[in-house]
């Protein structure tokens, strides 16, 4: 009788600790996230890369400095070595 309890306990003692994962990928998460973190702070300190710098102006098309460039941007270029 005192061998069927041993074994119960030993089972679920088994059980919960497959459930925790490993010391070390606690350790690399917890790494993970802190470099993640400061790498933000330091990003967010530091501002905008190019403040006057626009995006491709898909949205836009107006042409101007910045945005709407599309296939004009190449000039003349229709291939074939012309």
């Amino acid at each position: 009788m005192d061998e069927s309890r041993q074994s119960s306990s030993s089972g679920a003692g088994a059980v919960s600790r497959k459930l925790v994962p490993p010391p070390a990928l606690c350790g690399f998460l917890l790494l993970l996230a802190l470099v993640f973190t400061v790498l933000y702070a330091v990003g967010a300190a530091a501002g905008p890369v190019a403040p006057g710098m626009h995006g491709t102006g898909t949205s836009r098309g107006d042409g101007g400095p910045g945005g709407g460039g599309g296939t004009d941007d190449m000039g003349d270029m229709h291939g074939g070595g012309h």
